[in-house]
């Protein structure tokens, strides 16, 4: 048996990781740094994909938008975006398969906190000093709770995990 390559997921995984290196490529200046949008892509991207092309969308659409636009955290970022798709794909897509919903609404819970940790960790250790890190803190909670609240809205009231779930039976 053949195995075939995936062409409509490999193709949605790369306009939502195009999508979180724009939204990753400008952003609203705050004390210690900037605030993104990204993670309403990553969010998004992860309640509908499975775990790797997550990963894929999360971790290296991050790592590439902080290489193109400031390298200095594109390693943090690999690894918190990417675990933290990783986390939400794993609770959405298959810890709770019967209840989708509700494994995406933990899924985007965990992996805020998991953003939320891992940037003020790496911040922390990156620029040598915690006092950068708390001061981007507030900035940082508010950035993972839009984007876990965005990907919910754009994946069930409206509809977009019913419009991919279609398109993935068609194929």
């Amino acid at each position: 048996m053949q195995n075939k390559i995936p062409t409509k997921k490999i193709t949605i995984a790369a306009i939502f990781m195009a999508l979180n290196i724009a939204l990753s490529s400008f952003g609203v200046p705050v004390p210690g740094g900037h605030f993104y949008l990204c993670d309403a892509a990553i969010c998004t991207a992860a309640i509908l994909l499975d775990p790797f092309y997550a990963f894929v969308v999360g971790g290296i659409g991050s790592f590439l938008g902080d290489f193109f636009f400031y390298p200095t955290p594109m390693f943090v970022s690999l690894v918190t975006h990417g675990l933290q798709a990783v986390v939400i794909s794993l609770f959405a897509n298959r810890l709770f398969k019967k209840n989708h919903k509700a494994g995406a609404i933990i899924g985007v819970t965990i992996g805020a906190l998991i953003m939320i940790v891992g940037y003020t960790l790496g911040r922390a250790y990156l620029y040598s000093t915690p006092e950068y890190a708390v001061l981007k803190l507030p900035y940082q909670i508010l950035q993972a709770a839009i984007g876990a609240v965005a990907g919910i809205l754009l994946c069930y009231p409206c509809r977009l995990r019913e419009i991919y779930s279609r398109e993935q039976r068609a194929y």
